[in-house]
């Protein structure tokens, strides 16, 4: 049975009557000069054969998290064509990689991701991101007078948490903005990511014969259902914003045996850092519960990769990038005109704790397109995703370019972060 795409169709409606109304996104920073932002969009324009050849290389070939040897390869490669040293396989990481132009001053990180699903190769278009990054660093690098820019290739944004890998590995250590893009649906320049964390419960019973011995069994998919039946339960007193999605991944070996070991491994997300830890305890207390409704011992494994943290915006930064897309033709939304649900998780999140960071959306020209599905990893390799990738290094270059030469804009990026809350030690955090 096919589900009733109704809501759907209301949804883009009234999602399209805002897109309309909306008020563009405006700049008080002059930012770079009318002579060097036609100088980065001629070098861009002038080489975009390259940039577009890298996204629709890494599309034809997708290697899913951690084994993104290729994809590193081919934007390293790419790099040394145009005269970078290029480290491959730094921060612990085999398919990390880093270049690095220009010395002393700020600096500011353009981050390229290019691991792929298992299934839909390039769903999430990430072949797009990485092209736009290599562009927009390379682009920056040859306009920019002083400070540094750096690209990392960033591995494993799908479920590894890459970047705070690399993060716990020192790289951002002497980063003062980090800046990056995302294709979606609609052009945006601070659409909300959720925080994620991972759980797996597992819970241990007793084994008994289920027929002529049950009484003596203790059953541990009994306590796998309580614990998926209370979080269903949980879900209409949670925020609209937080999610809670999960699988039962052990349910026993034989029906006429008691199960002595079930498991499941759930998704918790949520919008802010302290709501997405108040989450995880509310979901602890439910699955202890379940281990003394049922009499089993449980056991609670959390993050067996790193946990993703919403993302937090740096308003200042991301009017630049919005006021150069305004440039290409584009208008880039402020947040709330697209639905914030819709909406996923990146460890883009964590790095946005530590520095000034952006992650604006870029728009694939169809605004019924949604992330992580075939249609999604087509249009990744469209006409309108070529068009994104020359338009992202364009929007990544000059925002690297604001940043390195106009004091003001670094100022009240700096004010912003602080008002923020500063740094946070994202490694204690949910310890």
């Amino acid at each position: 049975m096919q589900p009733d795409d109704s809501y759907l169709r209301a949804v883009s409606a009234a999602t399209e009557r805002a897109v309309a109304a909306a008020e563009p996104i405006r700049s008080e920073h002059a930012g770079a000069g009318a002579e060097l932002c036609s100088e980065v969009e001629a070098w861009v324009d002038g080489h975009a054969d390259e940039l577009v050849g890298l996204s629709r290389d890494l599309h034809a070939h997708p290697e899913e998290a951690f084994a993104e040897h290729r994809s590193a390869a081919q934007a390293a490669e790419l790099l040394q064509r145009h005269g970078h040293d290029v480290e491959v396989g730094v921060g612990g990481l085999d398919t990390a990689l880093r270049a690095v132009a220009g010395t002393g001053g700020p600096h500011v990180a353009v981050l390229a991701e290019y691991d792929a699903l298992p299934g839909i190769g390039h769903g999430c278009g990430h072949n797009i991101i990485c092209s736009a990054a290599v562009g927009g660093f390379l682009a920056a690098a040859s306009a920019m007078a002083q400070g540094r820019v750096s690209l990392f290739g960033t591995p494993a944004e799908e479920g590894g948490g890459g970047k705070e890998h690399l993060a716990r590995a020192g790289l951002f250590d002497d980063v003062d903005a980090v800046v990056m893009l995302h294709p979606f649906s609609h052009d945006i320049a601070t659409h909300p990511f959720l925080g994620r964390r991972q759980l797996e419960v597992v819970f241990h019973g007793v084994a008994a014969h289920a027929a002529a011995q049950p009484f003596m069994g203790r059953n541990a998919l009994d306590a796998v259902v309580a614990t998926y039946q209370g979080v269903a339960a949980m879900r209409q007193h949670m925020p609209s914003t937080d999610r809670v999605h999960g699988i039962i991944t052990d349910g026993g070996k034989r029906p006429n045996v008691v199960p002595d070991r079930a498991a499941a491994l759930f998704y918790v997300r949520s919008a802010e850092p302290g709501s997405l830890r108040d989450l995880a305890s509310r979901i602890e207390a439910i699955a202890h519960g379940a281990a003394s409704m049922t009499g089993c011992g449980v056991e609670l494994n959390w993050d067996n990769n790193p946990a993703y943290l919403p993302i937090r915006h740096n308003d200042a930064l991301a009017a630049r990038w919005a006021a150069h897309q305004a440039r290409r033709g584009r208008t880039s939304l402020p947040r709330g005109v697209v639905p914030e649900y819709l909406t996923g998780s990146t460890d883009l999140g964590n790095i946005s704790y530590r520095v000034p960071a952006i992650h604006p959306m870029i728009g694939l020209g169809d605004p019924n397109l949604a992330l992580h599905t075939e249609e999604f990893a087509a249009a990744a390799a469209s006409e309108a995703g070529d068009r994104a990738v020359i338009d992202g290094a364009i929007g990544l270059a000059l925002t690297t370019v604001d940043y390195l030469v106009d004091a003001g804009l670094r100022q009240a990026v700096e004010t912003e972060f602080a008002a923020a809350g500063g740094p946070l030690d994202v490694v204690a955090y949910f310890d």
